[in-house]
Parts: C-alpha cells; sequence; structure tokens
C-alpha cells in the first residue's frame, strides 16, 4: 500500500502530495504575511527563520518526491487524450515553479554570503553569493513564481473537483486513498 500501482497512488506519494501542498500554501501565507512586518515586530526574524527552514524541506520533500516518482510505477492516466496532455503540461509546470521559487529563495537568503539554518539542525551553505542584485533580482522572481505556483496550484485543485463532480471519474479520489492494486 506504500508504492503506486497502475491504479493509483500509493501511501507515500499521496502523502507527499498532501505536505507538499500544506507547505506551499503555508510558505505562501507566511512570506505574504511576514512583508507586513516592521523591523521591531517580534516575527520580523523568527518569521523568516520559519520561511527558510521550511521552505528547504520542502526542498528536500520535493527531491524525494521526484525521485519516487521516477523509481515507482505510474498509475493509469485517466480522461480523454487532450486531459491526459494538459494534465502532463500542468505537473511540469507546478514542479518547474516549485523549484524555481526554492533556489530563488535560496539565493534570497544567502546573498549575503550566510549560509541558511534549517531549524537549527544543520546549516545549508551559501554555494553561490556576489551575484549583480542578487537578492532583489531573486527576490522579484521569487514572488512572481510564487503566485504563479500558487495560483496554478488552485487551478490543479479546481481540475481535480471538475474530474470527481464532472467527469466522475477516479481523479480525486486516488490521491485522498490508496487503490488496490491489480495482484490483490
Amino acid at each position: 500500500m506504500w508504492k503506486n500501482s497502475s491504479q493509483g497512488f500509493g501511501r507515500l506519494a499521496i502523502g507527499i502530495h498532501w505536505l507538499s501542498a500544506l507547505a506551499v500554501f503555508g510558505l505562501f501565507g507566511l512570506g505574504w504575511w511576514m512583508r507586513t512586518l516592521s523591523y521591531y515586530d517580534p516575527w520580523y526574524r523568527l518569521g523568516p527563520w520559519w520561511h527558510k527552514s521550511i521552505g528547504i524541506s520542502l526542498l528536500a520533500l520535493t527531491l524525494l518526491r521526484v525521485l519516487w516518482r521516477w523509481r515507482n510505477t505510474k498509475p493509469r492516466p485517466l480522461g480523454t487524450a487532450l486531459e491526459q496532455k494538459l494534465a502532463g503540461f500542468g505537473h511540469g509546470l507546478l514542479y518547474l515553479l516549485l523549484v524555481l521559487v526554492m533556489v530563488t529563495g535560496y539565493l534570497i537568503s544567502t546573498a549575503d554570503g550566510r549560509g541558511i539554518s534549517v531549524f537549527d539542525w544543520f546549516e545549508v551553505p551559501a554555494l553561490v553569493t556576489g551575484l549583480h542584485d542578487q537578492a532583489e533580482v531573486a527576490g522579484s522572481i521569487h514572488w512572481y513564481a510564487a503566485w504563479s505556483l500558487v495560483v496554478l496550484a488552485l487551478g490543479h485543485g479546481l481540475v481535480a473537483l471538475k474530474h470527481h463532480f464532472i467527469n466522475k471519474d477516479g481523479t480525486l479520489k486516488r490521491m485522498l486513498v490508496t487503490q488496490p492494486s491489480e495482484e490483490n
């Protein structure tokens, strides 16, 4: 039940999907809120600490997700040929935006040459520094990519609801519960 089958996703893929969604929307909300903090607000330093720590954790989770997806069975596609092509494009764009948001977040955070503390457990070193206007350019890309990611993720959710309520297929259901494999 942990692995995917041709019928649906396994527990690990489902868990990573929903944990990633929670992290993306939580990070977006936290990032939005951090922009309102004044220098003397107690959360002025604590908010970014959480944002960076969760962001690096999401990067690790995304790498695990890509590896798991690459090494695991893919459930058979549902929907029309056009829907399948659009789904492939949409998923690819979600991954691209996710990585772009995390890479630009890293570039913002390390622009001054300091690494990123992850929950005070370890530090991710600053490997890329000194680029012209690194924090500003990466910050602009980060902002627009994060908005694009959240809008696309909302669209992704709406399409899943469309599949559930209009198409009445198992697209949404197989991302909520594991499906028995054909061997069972």
